[in-house]
């Protein structure tokens, strides 16, 4: 052992103790993948800002401090939520009026207002992506939309159909009895006006793999849960993801902490290991109140 890893093992810093849990992961056998899986979330409703780049600072100090103690590879995905549905229209972009006229359609179904990429989505991450190379971050970058439409998903959301009552049971207890009542893991992407559509399921057919609802018209479809045809409400959709991509590290502000046990619950029903996490503070005003430009990852 070198003097360097030697220190490392034995150091107090929050960086090597982290790294320390995430090594005992695989104390018997290194991953099957071939690497440990770092990962960071990015909601791109919006521009980056000190919140995103805190929390990928700080996965990429545990990861450079596993790298000391560790030869096994490592890989950093930065994880863009875009197919979330737009639900506001920001103040600090142009073209208001148009990007009313697509509210709830996925971010990267929505024009860029600024007229230079393909969707408001796509625009987002090339700033996210700008911003992250500006000061040298090495990560890998994943768009959900891409992660949905290109199959990747796929068998984990077949999976989630043939397990919707489990995924339903830990969701259901989080709820209000109000919300109990619409709520359904699945949110189905209408054909015809491409928004994403909160609405109770009439069946999951978890041999077919389909959901079958009515729109807010009441017209019944029916839709495969693969392909991007749907996606999955936020806090499943944060633990199929790490059953997906066997992800081994994530952390995220304190606001989430409530909310582990669900990811963690969710992502074991769908035949993954929960991951390690650490939750940090997040950035206050001058009245101690959250940052109106730091939203929640994921």
């Amino acid at each position: 052992m070198t003097a360097l890893r030697e220190a490392a093992m034995n150091s107090k810093a929050w960086p090597f103790e982290e790294a320390r849990a995430v090594l005992k992961r695989y104390a018997k056998k290194d991953p099957e993948k071939g690497h440990v899986l770092f990962e960071t979330g990015y909601g791109p409703s919006g521009l980056p800002h000190i919140g995103t780049f805190g929390e990928v600072a700080r996965t990429t100090m545990i990861r450079r401090a596993f790298e000391i103690i560790s030869d096994i590879p490592t890989r950093l995905i930065c994880f863009s939520d875009d197919v979330d549905g737009m639900r506001k229209v920001p103040e600090n972009v142009p073209q208001q009026d148009m990007l009313r006229q697509h509210m709830q359609k996925p971010l990267t179904s929505v024009p860029d207002p600024y007229g230079e990429f393909a969707s408001f989505g796509d625009h987002n991450n090339a700033m996210l992506r700008r911003f992250l190379d500006t000061f040298g971050f090495e990560y890998e970058f994943i768009s959900a939309t891409e992660f949905y439409k290109s199959g990747r998903f796929n068998d984990t959301l077949r999976l989630a159909a043939e397990r919707y009552d489990a995924i339903m049971e830990i969701m259901l207890a989080s709820l209000r009895e109000e919300r109990q009542q619409s709520y359904s893991c699945f949110l189905p992407i209408h054909p015809e006006t491409g928004r994403v559509l909160y609405v109770p399921m009439k069946e999951v057919n978890a041999r077919d793999g389909t959901i079958t609802f009515d729109d807010e018209t009441g017209r019944e479809w029916t839709l495969p849960v693969t392909d991007g045809h749907v996606k999955l409400q936020w806090k499943p959709d944060f633990g199929a993801r790490w059953a997906a991509l066997d992800v081994d590290f994530e952390m995220y502000g304190k606001d989430h902490s409530t909310n582990t046990p669900i990811y963690d619950g969710i992502c074991e029903v769908l035949g993954g290991r929960k991951p390690n996490h650490f939750t940090y503070e997040l950035f206050l005003d001058s009245e101690g109140r959250r940052s109106r430009n730091q939203r929640a990852t994921g």
